[in-house]
């Protein structure tokens, strides 16, 4: 793993627009946040250029009302690219104390339809290299934010939860890894890499990530000594958690449990 000092450099040119504090609003036991629901607010953060590799790629800040140190996550978007409710999320992440950045993996574009969001996902997965020192330097520019105390998770759903496996792998050093959905490993030797806990929700009724290779997965982290929070939500299909609106009658007992999980390993990995 590259060390932080080798990517300051994204962090120095990185420049932020204005971005209206987020109050600290967090969700109660029984609730999620409305951005899942499809509820969610306009989004009241502000773009980013952190990636001097490529000035087209924008990412997005929502700050927490108040003054530092909050720990951080870095949101790593679905197969679409970074679309309004991604940046809602991090919103929300922001109303529960966080300094939330979402990542930009797409140079600024989103898919509008499933060819051209499959098309986005083969250009980008076919320069992983580059993948990975775009969140790199997510975690430069976060590590020089005068909010944070220095702890990061990054978080992703199905092609960004594949993603942030490989960030945990090859990426620089950081506090956490959630994937909701996404490409997996089976092979403890190569997740050895790997020094923090990881957290996974993974759906039942998903053809594409079958209930047995969570299984291997979660058995493959084990024999690493790798510890972990993964579980599999039986009677939901791929894509429950980002979006409960699509199904709200089997998806929302399941989105909220995932969410109290989540909480929980935020507050642990990055308190």
């Amino acid at each position: 793993m590259r060390t932080i000092g080798s990517i300051v450099l994204a962090a120095l040119v990185a420049t932020t627009a204005a971005a209206a504090p987020i109050p600290y609003a967090p969700t109660a036991k029984d609730a999620v946040p409305a951005a899942i629901l499809g509820n969610g607010a306009a989004p009241a953060g502000a773009p980013v250029q952190y990636f001097a590799e490529d000035d087209k790629t924008v990412g997005y800040l929502a700050l927490p009302m108040g003054p530092g140190a909050h720990g951080a996550v870095i949101l790593i978007h679905e197969w679409n690219g970074l679309v309004d409710r991604v940046k809602q999320v991090a919103d929300a992440f922001a109303a529960e104390g966080y300094v939330a950045f979402a990542a930009d993996l797409y140079s600024g574009r989103t898919g509008k339809n499933p060819d051209e969001n499959m098309a986005l996902v083969k250009e980008t997965l076919a320069d992983l290299p580059k993948v990975v020192r775009n969140l790199d330097a997510a975690v430069a520019y976060l590590k020089a934010h005068e909010q944070i105390n220095g702890k990061i998770a990054a978080i992703g759903w199905c092609f960004g939860g594949g993603v942030a496996l490989s960030f945990a792998l090859d990426g620089v050093d950081h506090a956490g890894t959630a994937m909701f959905y996404g490409r997996l490993l089976d092979d403890p030797d190569k997740m050895k890499m790997i020094h923090h806990e990881i957290y996974g929700t993974f759906a039942g009724l998903d053809p594409t990530i079958p209930k047995d290779q969570v299984e291997k997965f979660a058995t493959a982290l084990k024999a690493a000594g790798i510890p972990n929070d993964i579980h599999v939500y039986d009677a939901v299909q791929h894509g429950f958690w980002l979006y409960v609106d699509r199904d709200p009658e089997h998806n929302a007992a399941p989105a909220l449990d995932a969410w109290q999980r989540l909480k929980a390993y935020l507050q642990r990995t990055l308190q």
